[in-house]
């Protein structure tokens, strides 16, 4: 990573629903001449602007012109910063190029990718770009899969800590979530879907949740695609939606930390609905819902800041030992999981790379083995998560 940089940050698609939402926290957070320099970043100048002043950010902020296709225009902003935040997706169709640009400029980046196949390709073709020239590029730094990702992480730290080792099993189950999933998100679902149904390839990668650890696959994992009883939880269980994604990302963590899950590392990730015959009807409901293949949302759309502001989740992550010894944890979040809360966790991902040069060297990451404890520092503190412990 080169130190001498113009920005600290550039939020590229500052312009869009959810580019705004992380303007508006960095503005909120951080103030314009500030600790952390930013930018805002888009195809167009007059729209930047015109952002700019409704959010009523002073015309000091800088403004920054950016095109995935205008290599030049995209050269010359991944130069100028030192971190990258895109939030323009589906990261298939417009994300190739800045990765690729960020890799040779040893720029790093963080984005808002649920795109295992895409995600897939990037490793495969700039992984080692980026690791030659320190860019540290990470995936997945907002609702998929940071809660995900670093719950599974601290789960395993305190396990470590009161067990002595990790633990092999671990459980993540959605306790309840309020809101809605991005227009953006659904949008890189249907490409994901489309591409699946174009080439085979893809869909098994989609199947597989070792596609992001090249030359590893560990042992045979539960498929949690369909509703079935939870002794351990005494609750009927449904598919995640987002599951495709987080275990896949777990997985990858386990490979880049060298394996301090262990090599025998099982997860799975699930809707809880609770006992008896209510809790069995709603998982089957839940199974048999196809509206996410069917919102008629677009990328740039969502909803109000009082819908937003209403919103949380909880999510509950279960561990047990060999000898069947448990841990619980839990992870929190105080606003809708798709815009309010995932902007904030995008922000301070890009802001704990800022912060922390020493972290992680150049390649392509997920979140816990890129910034660990230290961001679950910076979640708590500044962007509404909850990390604890919970009884047995």
């Amino acid at each position: 990573m080169v130190e001498q940089r113009e920005f600290d940050i550039v939020i590229y698609g500052a312009t869009g629903f959810t580019g705004r939402l992380v303007a508006e926290y960095l503005f909120q957070r951080y103030g314009v001449d500030g600790e952390i320099r930013w930018a805002m970043a888009a195809r167009s100048q007059q729209k930047l602007e015109a952002v700019r002043a409704e959010m009523g950010i002073p015309d000091s902020l800088p403004l920054v012109v950016a095109d995935v296709n205008d290599a030049r225009s995209l050269r010359s902003m991944v130069q100028r910063g030192k971190v990258i935040l895109t939030t323009v997706g589906p990261y298939s169709l417009y994300g190739s190029e800045l990765v690729a640009a960020c890799a040779e400029a040893g720029t790093d980046y963080v984005d808002l990718c649920g795109e295992p196949a895409w995600m897939h390709d990037m490793i495969e073709k700039y992984g080692s770009t980026a690791r030659d020239s320190g860019a540290r590029i990470v995936f997945s730094c907002g609702f998929d899969s940071i809660p995900f990702d670093m719950g599974v992480y601290f789960l395993q730290q305190a396990a470590q800590s009161q067990f002595g080792a990790p633990v092999p099993r671990v459980r993540g189950r959605v306790r309840s979530m309020k809101g809605t999933f991005s227009g953006g998100t659904l949008a890189s679902f249907k490409a994901t879907m489309a591409a699946a149904a174009k080439d085979p390839e893809v869909l098994t990668l989609l199947t597989n949740p070792f596609a992001l650890t090249p030359g590893f696959t560990g042992p045979v994992q539960p498929a949690g695609n369909q509703p079935e009883y939870d002794e351990v939880l005494a609750s009927w269980v449904a598919p995640f939606v987002m599951a495709t994604i987080n275990t896949k990302n777990i997985h990858r963590s386990n490979l880049l930390l060298q394996h301090q899950y262990g090599d025998d590392f099982v997860y799975d990730e699930m809707l809880l609905t609770g006992p008896g015959e209510q809790g069995e009807a709603m998982a089957k409901a839940v199974a048999e819902d196809k509206s996410m293949a069917n919102d008629p949302r677009q990328p740039g759309e969502g909803p109000s800041k009082e819908e937003r502001e209403s919103g949380s989740y909880d999510i509950l992550f279960v561990g047990q030992t060999g000898d069947g010894r448990t841990i619980r944890a839990s992870v929190q979040g105080d606003r809708d999981p798709g815009y309010g809360s995932t902007s904030k966790m995008i922000a301070e991902s890009a802001v704990c790379l800022v912060k922390n040069p020493q972290l992680a060297g150049g390649g392509i990451w997920t979140p816990a083995p890129a910034m660990g404890g230290l961001l679950i520092d910076r979640l708590q503190h500044n962007a509404g998560l909850r990390f604890q412990l919970e009884p047995v």
